[in-house]
């Protein structure tokens, strides 16, 4: 009946009608008006029709309404991902966001304009809230309690009533999580209730709650859930799938199979052999077999596919599976059989692809390196077969990645910061990780793989999920083309990938560089999931899928059972999984960012209480006429450097050249210099950061200002020396003072 009725609404003699018409039109009975009123309100609901003046229905696309998923954010903008492929991302400006909140389906009435490149629209209506609890810290102003939530993406306050019934009675300023139960316009503030007290945001424990809460992520698996995992593991006592498992299975337990991972993993989900054979190599990539373990439509799976992904936050991990399958069974352990879907391929001398096949496998592994152990290796001779195994996969995948960038991938790997913290949950150290040869050696096969098994199923022509990152949009690119210029660097056309990949060698070699680099990031598309493989722009891989962590991401676990299993996976449900796992992943990127983030500030508001903040090199990353801004990689933060934090000079901004001087010094701050900076201001509701430039004591002895005794001998000089002055001349400069200063 909805596509006899989509037909109907769609064809080009449909007149807009009301529900008896419609009646009428579609050959029902009277008897069956509810019948086709309820399928109305659930075709409204999804955005696929709507109610006009008068109770008239409609297509939506025929009036130019698209129903989306919108992403919002911190400055106020949307972004909506329509439903309809065909139709690319639409923009909506802070203005025309209406009730909408980060995550929401809603429907989209496009901005139709003549030449216009970039599709822009506004939200008509909220479809579906993605959420509506919320985490914010109490406040009461004179007649009121509010809540203002963390997420700057959110309205800036929510008016509740006072709780009742929440365990605890909450006082002002402890963090709670309030529920919105009416917004009805942008006008208004939301109102809402107050569900759950938190506590104080100072008291232990209560930041990292405030981010599990805010991004709903679960503390605990189901009780069913729980109840199979144990249910597998107790049925294998010796923790290794039995033998009648591993029959029918490739036997690679002879193999010299190792693992390289983070030295605080203990989900291993991949692992590589490589032998030399005659003038070829023999590259084996063993990936864990989930699939064998989690059944579609099983608790285990349900909740999996619920989850996404894992969620790794600054002070524990929120694993998709229960650690009776990603710790234990599942993880390629050293010294245990283990379950493996294997990519083995023939590789050449130079590190071409020869060939591939795919099949299940059981293995051993003999030895689980750290990336520091395995760097350690590689870096001195071999002392036994293992580390020569080593050293020939680290030279093999030096090749790969040889190839690689010759093929077009672009190096936009950046360093990432580990926060390690104390018993109390505060932050003890700041590591810094580099991506060194030991994680290119594990990433090269990793891509290798994830490539070969998107092309197998390419040609099988199977429904799956695919990773896919597009091509940055024409406009972004000329727009960044004309800020790199404007910094008088070279640059072509960056719509061509050759010119892409010279700007970013020539910006490797530039003080500038890194900055620039940053900007290039920001102009990118993001990664997601597709049932289209649209291929990868990053990698320059046209043909893309993730294989390699079916622990710790679901897209994974979907592309075995794809490739591995004869029960074909239905489009439509690939296409739902695919849009749902691309927001799992998004928010659990905003989760694990919030979570150093709430962790960093904690540690910077420290250093402001002490008066002794630590000094940190800092790279100047954008100059405006307020301050300028700077990334400071020891902390793995940007942020603002107000021109009133800066206490040597008074600076001047020249939007010409794109820099700030100082009146009296002469000190130039522009794009991509090296600077000193402490912490200045925290506010912890807009989540802004504001260093203050550190000046060296020999630079602020040169500039300060003379003391009060210097300065009146030197006044009287000037005084005896100074021309006699005109009648009327003092009073005229001090009105022209006047004026400046207002």
């Amino acid at each position: 009946m909805e596509k006899k009725l989509l037909r109907l609404l769609g064809s080009e003699d449909y007149i807009p009608s009301n529900v008896p018409e419609l009646l009428s039109q579609m050959g029902m009975k009277p008897n069956q008006q509810q019948v086709l009123q309820s399928l109305l309100k659930s075709l409204e609901k999804q955005g696929k029709i709507v109610r006009t003046k008068g109770n008239r229905y409609i297509v939506a696309l025929e009036a130019d309404l698209v129903p989306g998923v919108i992403q919002i954010t911190r400055g106020g903008r949307g972004f909506v991902q329509p439903e309809e492929s065909g139709i690319g991302e639409i923009s909506i400006s802070e203005s025309n966001t209406s009730t909408a909140m980060h995550g929401d389906r809603v429907l989209v009435r496009l901005d139709v304009k003549p030449g216009q490149q970039e599709k822009s629209g506004s939200v008509v209506k909220v479809l579906e809230r993605k959420r509506t609890q919320f985490v914010g810290t109490l406040q009461r102003s004179k007649n009121f309690l509010h809540v203002t939530p963390d997420d700057p993406r959110l309205p800036g306050a929510i008016y509740v009533s006072e709780p009742r019934d929440v365990g605890r009675k909450p006082n002002v300023g402890d963090k709670v999580v309030v529920e919105i139960t009416q917004w009805e316009s942008k006008k208004t503030a939301p109102e809402g209730e107050i569900i759950e007290v938190l506590g104080p945001p100072d008291e232990e424990g209560v930041d990292m709650l405030s981010v599990l809460r805010h991004y709903d992520l679960p503390l605990h698996f189901p009780k069913n859930v729980l109840h199979e995992a144990h249910a597998i593991a107790k049925s294998r006592p010796d923790n290794q799938p039995s033998a009648h498992e591993c029959a029918g299975r490739v036997d690679c337990r002879a193999h010299n199979v190792i693992t390289i991972d983070p030295d605080d993993a203990k989900d291993f989900d991949d692992a590589i052999c490589l032998q030399k054979q005659g003038e070829q190599w023999k590259l084996w990539v063993h990936i864990a077999d989930v699939s064998h373990y989690v059944q579609p439509g099983s608790a285990l799976d349900v909740e999996a596919k619920k989850r996404g992904n894992s969620t790794y936050l600054v002070d524990r991990v929120i694993p998709m599976l229960p650690e009776a399958l990603s710790n234990e069974l599942c993880s390629l352990k050293p010294n245990v059989d283990r379950l493996t879907k294997c990519v083995e391929f023939v590789l050449s001398k130079d590190g071409h692809v020869e060939s591939a096949k795919f099949y299940a496998a059981v293995i051993r592994s003999k030895r689980r390196f750290t990336y520091k152990e395995a760097f350690g290796v590689i870096q001195v001779p071999p002392n036994n077969e293992t580390e020569q195994m080593l050293h020939d996969a680290h030279a093999m995948a030096q090749k790969i990645r040889h190839h690689r960038f010759k093929n077009g991938s672009l190096d936009m790997d950046f360093p990432e910061n580990k926060i390690r913290l104390d018993e109390h949950g505060k932050v003890l150290r700041i590591e810094r990780i580099e991506n060194d040869e030991s994680h290119q050696l594990i990433e090269e096969y990793m891509l290798l793989a994830n490539e070969a098994v998107a092309g197998r199923l390419m040609g099988l022509n199977r429904p799956s999920v695919y990773r896919v990152h597009e091509s940055p949009k024409e406009k972004k690119l000329n727009d960044y083309r004309e800020e790199v210029l404007s910094h008088r660097v070279p640059c072509g056309n960056l719509t061509h990938r050759a010119e892409v990949q010279k700007l970013l060698s020539r910006l490797n070699t530039l003080p500038i560089g890194p900055a620039l680099k940053i900007g290039f990031l920001r102009s990118m598309m993001r990664a997601r999931y597709a049932v289209e493989p649209l291929g990868h722009y990053g990698l320059a891989k046209p043909k893309y899928t993730h294989f390699t962590s079916p622990i710790r991401r679901y897209a994974d676990l979907v592309v075995h059972r794809s490739l591995f299993e004869k029960v074909e996976l239905n489009a439509g449900v690939a296409k739902q999984i695919a849009e749902h796992i691309s927001i799992t992943e998004k928010n659990s990127s905003d989760a694990e960012r919030d979570s150093k983030e709430v962790k960093l500030y904690a540690y910077l508001k420290a250093q402001i209480a002490s008066k002794k903040p630590q000094p940190y090199a800092a790279l100047v990353t954008d100059v405006r006429n307020f301050g300028f801004f700077v990334d400071v990689p020891d902390l793995g933060l940007s942020g603002g450097v107000p021109l009133s934090a800066i206490r040597d000079d008074f600076y001047v901004f020249d939007p010409v050249a794109r820099q700030i001087m100082g009146r009296h010094t002469r000190r130039v701050i522009r794009l991509g210099d090296n600077v000193v900076v402490q912490i200045y201001k925290l506010d912890t509701f807009k989540k802004q950061v504001d260093f203050q430039l550190v000046v060296p004591k020999e630079e602020t002895q040169r500039t300060r200002k003379p003391e009060r005794s210097e300065r009146r001998e030197r006044d009287r000089s000037e005084i005896k020396s100074a021309p006699p002055r005109k009648p009327g001349h003092g009073h005229k400069r001090a009105q022209q003072n006047k004026k400046r200063k207002r």
